[in-house]
């Protein structure tokens, strides 16, 4: 369609598309006096269309899509009903492979041959081949459970490398990453002060209620699946904008990722999510590690050790509820831990026998809906570590663990060599999010549900990246405020060679 249009002269083109525009009106009118839903479902269709053609001209815009849709689509899930919408998920990916299939020769499909995507394959193998285990869970769970926790990363991770190949993607990613969290965080805001929608009540009503209403206060959600999720969100974000915060980047920018980090820190409250401080713990290190920043590293550590000892040590604010539950995390006397580390305890019991599980899909959700015969579908995992180990027993759990251990680490040697400072920032900002989400899996199921699966997924695959981006420009970028005041023609090659011996 694309290809036709282009072919026309620039009368002929303006002719169609004013026909078709009034077609489309007079259709949606007439469908809209008939029946509603009709006219909905035809405009519902045309900007499907519309967006087909951009995505097969595009096909990056398929990915910026999805992360859209990984964050968003709680809401339709929530307030419309009716169908399954993480199938939309698939639906995108699909998409945009074929859109990247039909234009194969502008991407370097080399890029591919690197250790996350392999890593990502091996795991999804492992994954398949589950469906033999002699534990005889049933094969619809099994395909349920294969599409968060392997499917999704093995299809998703390869379009990164391929579509989002430039810096300049990586800018408009982090944007739209931290604008979709605002959303989020709005609506918490929402949910608190203003009250609840008619689709997140009804969310309390049916099954909500137990976890999300601890002596009458609400633990927000916002469009997430849980609080949980959207506290553990939070809190990754807390850490991708306070990293942008001290970044050298211009003055405004470095305010306007200040007020996020204070909003992000807000929603991550609210949310009554105990397991959040341990992203800002574990993201924290992350920073002091890789910043390379001698005053960044006391300044942290001392901050870090300051509000560690005002959760620790003294009872301030605890009349706000949040931080009460944020302070609850350091007690590790509190009677739900104990009641993790007992469900451990039974599973560890059940598990000696059983070295590769119980198979995918045996415990959690699915394992309540397709597998209630299974003695492992009677417990709460609390925890994707737990829920791995269940799962594919203890030669899994190790496989499992000891490549997110390799693929941070990889990052980490990655980022540690990266030339450009303003990218190495970047790349900071995710990996201490992303270690977030990876601690606070023990806790909960956080790292295999949107939208936090989806940021780990990304973040991984654009560090990765990132060394190609580096490759462009091997000269080390001033501070944005100091390439308005250099004009050419001036020698700055001192300078420039002491930053190189610092920063290579």
């Amino acid at each position: 369609m694309y290809q036709f249009l282009s072919s026309l002269s620039h009368t002929q083109r303006t002719i169609i598309l004013s026909v078709l525009g009034i077609m489309v009106s007079v259709g949606v009118s007439i469908l809209t006096y008939l029946n509603p839903m009709w006219a909905i479902l035809v405009i519902i269709g045309v900007l499907f269309i519309i967006f087909l053609v951009f995505l097969f001209k595009e096909p990056s815009i398929g990915l910026f899509a999805l992360v859209a849709y990984c964050f968003l689509f709680g809401i339709l899930s929530r307030e419309v009903g009716g169908i399954a919408y993480g199938i939309g998920i698939e639906g995108l990916l699909l998409l945009t492979w074929v859109a990247a299939l039909t234009q194969y020769k502008r991407y370097d499909w080399k890029r591919l041959n690197n250790p996350l995507t392999k890593l990502m394959l091996m795991w999804f193998i492992i994954s398949v081949v589950e469906i033999i285990n002699p534990a005889g869970a049933s094969v619809i769970g099994w395909l349920q459970e294969i599409r968060s926790t392997a499917l999704f990363p093995v299809l998703f991770t390869p379009l990164v490398f391929l579509l989002f190949d430039s810096e300049k993607k990586l800018n408009l990613v982090l944007i739209l990453l931290i604008g979709l969290s605002l959303l989020a965080t709005m609506n918490g805001i929402k949910q608190q002060h203003i009250g609840l929608s008619s689709g997140e009540q009804k969310f309390l009503d049916e099954v909500g209620a137990i976890t999300h209403l601890l002596w009458g206060r609400l633990r927000v959600f916002s469009f997430y699946g849980d609080s949980g999720q959207f506290g553990v969100s939070q809190a990754s974000f807390v850490m991708i904008t306070i990293v942008l915060a001290i970044a050298p980047f211009k003055w405004w920018k470095r305010i306007l990722a200040l007020i996020a980090a204070g909003l992000s820190f807000y929603g991550m409250l609210i949310s009554g999510t105990r397991g959040a401080f341990f992203a800002l713990a574990i993201g924290a290190l992350c920073v002091f590690f890789l910043t390379k920043n001698i005053k960044v590293i006391i300044l942290g550590v001392i901050a870090a050790a300051l509000f560690f000892g005002f959760l620790k040590f003294t009872t301030i604010g605890n009349g706000n509820y949040g931080l009460y539950r944020l302070r609850s995390a350091l007690n590790f006397k509190e009677a739900s831990l104990n009641v993790r580390f007992n469900n451990q305890k039974v599973l560890r019991e059940r598990l000696q026998s059983q070295p590769f599980g119980g198979g995918l899909g045996v415990i959690g959700t699915w394992g309540k809906l397709y597998n209630k015969d299974k003695f492992l579908s009677t417990i709460e995992p609390d925890s994707y570590w737990v829920k791995v180990w269940a799962m594919y027993g203890i030669v899994g759990l190790t496989i499992w663990f000891s490549m997110m251990m390799y693929i941070m680490g990889k990052c980490c040697g990655i980022i540690w060599k990266i030339r450009s400072i303003g990218l190495r920032y970047k790349c900071i900002a995710l990996l201490s999010a992303t270690a977030g989400i990876f601690l606070c899996s023990y806790g909960n199921e956080v790292i295999n549900s949107m939208p936090s699966a989806i940021v780990a997924a990304l973040s991984f695959a654009i560090i990765f990246q990132s060394v190609n981006f580096d490759k462009k420009d091997a000269s080390l970028p001033q501070k944005d405020d100091e390439k308005d005041k250099n004009e050419p023609g001036k020698n700055n090659g001192a300078i420039n060679s002491e930053i190189k011996i610092i920063y290579s």
